[in-house]
């Protein structure tokens, strides 16, 4: 006889469902943790990447032919006048203005943002100067390689660019989205919610953070990724042979007051530059069909000044391997725009501690183009070289800024060295992340390049004459803890835009 049928009292839906609470929130669980999952994979791939082919490259040490160390420097005098001597567009202008059958230009800042009242118009030279060119060689190549801040993303018209392509100029937007993140934390989910999204440059609703108008949002999404091609070279042809220009400087109006360096030279080196640029092009998607010119294979007899190109990560290894080879008896000088670069900083120390001698002139991070800024990350690592006993000044700004990045070496055997170029000493700048070109310099200390180059951090040091080019560390130091812990944070994380 079979068993009855248990009886059991009815439930209403709502009831049930209160007895099941577990099955109502597992969908929406299971989708935010596919999300955060998802997240995370895509930031770790955006930060550990490869760097696209023909990147960080370290170029072969070459012969230095006619090698120029150009300064532009602005000051107070004693008799509080403002003074800015500039020279590098000047030459960047010569250069081009001599060219004959190609030339390539890699410029990060190349806009009028924040430019009211400016001491030059960079932006319109260095266009003038590519447009005449272009008037005088209807047939020469002519490149303009750049960084797509200059548009916000593709959220503002570029007058400048778009002359420029008017013209028959060929203008290369680099695509950053190759390079490793900078700010992996939110390029993982960038990458996957927003990167294809396209822009808009007809306008939109947010204001525009370095100038008049309305952005859109996509503007700012892509912004806050703080990927560059930090870059500013250029390569041109002198009748037979030809030249390079490696600067820290931008044709950019609002910097045009701004202290900075660059070196020309000649020969062999100016094609390798001009091969790491084809590098950019390649990976950028660039339609290019001349057939340029190759570097040699063959390395000449190298007695005498020797130069070498480098980019990224390789300008990294060159510094350190400058301040790790030193000894006690030589004189280690730099100066920086941004230093915050852990190892540079470490390595800095154990030289210190070796007894060789350290000055360091460092920006005091106050000026951005009208707004002052609260000195991270300089003030902060300043008080980690003062800690090492190394002496540190500040570079005497009035609205300007030092934007030099240099570090150079006198040792106490007679030889010197030094790294100049795009890049600060920073995560972002050294460690393979943003597109940087510096050159290295090697000759005897009494080369006159070499002279030079110590001549101008003395005089820049010292306060010839009673002008003011720089200030005591005391003017500028900041040994709060909390700023200290947000700058190792910022340069830890890349939540940061230096």
């Amino acid at each position: 006889m079979s068993s009855p049928t248990p009886q059991h009292p009815h439930k209403s839906p709502a009831t049930q469902a209160a007895g099941r609470p577990e099955l109502s929130g597992r969908p929406l669980l299971g989708v935010l943790l596919a999300v955060i999952l998802a997240w995370l994979l895509m930031a770790l791939f955006q930060a550990y990447k490869p760097m696209p082919k023909g990147l960080s490259a370290s170029m072969p040490m070459r012969a230095a032919e006619n090698v120029q160390l150009l300064d532009d420097r602005t000051y107070v005098t004693d008799g509080g006048e403002r003074v800015s001597n500039q020279s590098i567009f000047v030459e960047i202008g010569r250069l081009i203005g001599q060219a004959r059958k190609l030339i390539v230009v890699d410029m990060f800042l190349y806009n009028e943002f924040a430019g009211k009242d400016s001491y030059r118009p960079l932006t319109d030279d260095l266009t003038n100067a590519l447009l005449a060119a272009r008037e005088r060689h209807a047939d020469m190549s002519i490149v303009l390689i750049t960084d797509p801040f200059n548009t916000l993303y593709g959220g503002l018209q570029a007058p400048h660019l778009e002359q420029l392509r008017s013209a028959g100029i060929h203008v290369v937007i680099s695509d950053l989205n190759e390079l490793p993140a900078s700010n992996p934390f939110w390029s993982g989910l960038w990458h996957l919610c927003c990167r294809h999204a396209g822009n808009n440059a007809d306008g939109g609703w947010l204001p525009n953070p370095v100038g008049d108008g309305k952005v859109t949002l996509r503007s700012y999404l892509a912004l806050i990724n703080f990927r560059a091609n930090h870059r500013k070279t250029l390569i041109v042809d002198e009748g037979d042979t030809w030249a390079g220009l490696v600067t820290s400087a931008n044709p950019h109006d609002a910097s045009s007051r701004h202290s900075n360096n660059a070196l020309v030279f000649r020969g062999a080196a100016a094609l390798d530059l001009l091969a790491t640029e084809i590098s950019v092009l390649d990976f950028s998607g660039a339609l290019y069909t001349v057939d340029w010119p190759q570097p040699p294979l063959t390395i000449q007899d190298l007695e005498g000044t020797q130069l070498q190109v480098l980019t990224e990560g390789r300008i990294r290894d060159a510094v350190l391997e400058l301040v790790d080879s030193s000894v006690a008896g030589d004189q280690l000088d730099m100066e920086m725009f941004y230093l915050a670069h852990r190892p540079t900083i470490e390595a800095l120390a154990r030289a210190s501690a070796r007894g060789v001698a350290i000055r360091a002139l460092l920006d005091p991070n106050r000026d951005a183009f009208g707004r002052e800024k609260n000195g991270i990350p300089n003030r902060q690592a300043a008080w980690d070289l003062r800690d090492a006993g190394i002496a540190v000044r500040w570079c005497a700004t009035s609205g300007e800024q030092c934007h030099r990045k240099w570090i150079r070496l006198e040792r106490a055997n007679g030889s010197a060295e030094f790294v100049l170029g795009s890049a600060n000493f920073t995560r972002r700048n050294l460690d393979n992340l943003n597109l940087e070109t510096s050159v290295r310099l090697v000759s005897q200390g009494t080369a006159p390049v070499m002279r030079q180059a110590r001549a101008l951090f003395e005089r820049n040091w010292s306060n010839p004459g009673g002008n003011l080019y720089s200030q005591p560390y005391e003017d500028f130091a900041d040994h709060s803890r909390w700023r200290y812990g947000i700058y190792r944070f910022m340069e830890f994380s890349g939540l940061s835009t230096f």
